[in-house]
């Protein structure tokens, strides 16, 4: 193989004819682009039925569960029932929250997620002595079973 020179002059005429034809949003023959459609490669982040059965199952079950020892207290058992049933409720409660996260859903009032935004402490209140009320109540609730 033989080394030769580089045909710069065909080269510079080449690219100039090439920018003769472009403008600045693109060639200006709309003929020299093939029909291109853009397609999503990803598909939409949103839960699925087989993701959302078996926490709708779980939390249903934990919610019977805490429900009917309390409804109808049966005997000794009915407070460990229904603090099983709580447990189980609180279980399928966080896995529902975990996969919403996982597709991009957010709290109400807080920023979504890598945002870089922080949290208003207002709301994180709210959150947290909500769920302190709920945690109250239902323990208060299950102590009087006994």
């Amino acid at each position: 193989m033989e080394a030769s020179p580089h045909d710069t002059d065909q080269q510079q005429r080449d690219a100039a004819d090439n920018a003769s034809r472009l403008t600045p949003d693109g060639p200006e023959d709309e003929g020299q682009l093939a029909d291109e459609v853009e397609v999503e490669l990803r598909p939409a982040r949103r839960l699925r039925i087989w993701q959302l059965a078996p926490i709708v199952a779980l939390a249903a079950v934990g919610s019977l569960m805490f429900a009917f020892p309390l409804a109808f207290g049966t005997g000794e058992g009915g407070p460990v029932v229904a603090m099983l049933g709580l447990l189980i409720s609180c279980c399928a409660a966080g896995w529902g929250v975990m996969a919403a996260r996982r597709v991009g859903h957010t709290w109400p009032g807080l920023p979504a997620r890598g945002s870089g935004e922080r949290p208003d402490w207002r709301v994180l209140a709210l959150y947290v002595g909500v769920g302190a009320a709920l945690v109250a109540l239902a323990v208060m609730r299950v102590a009087r079973l006994r």
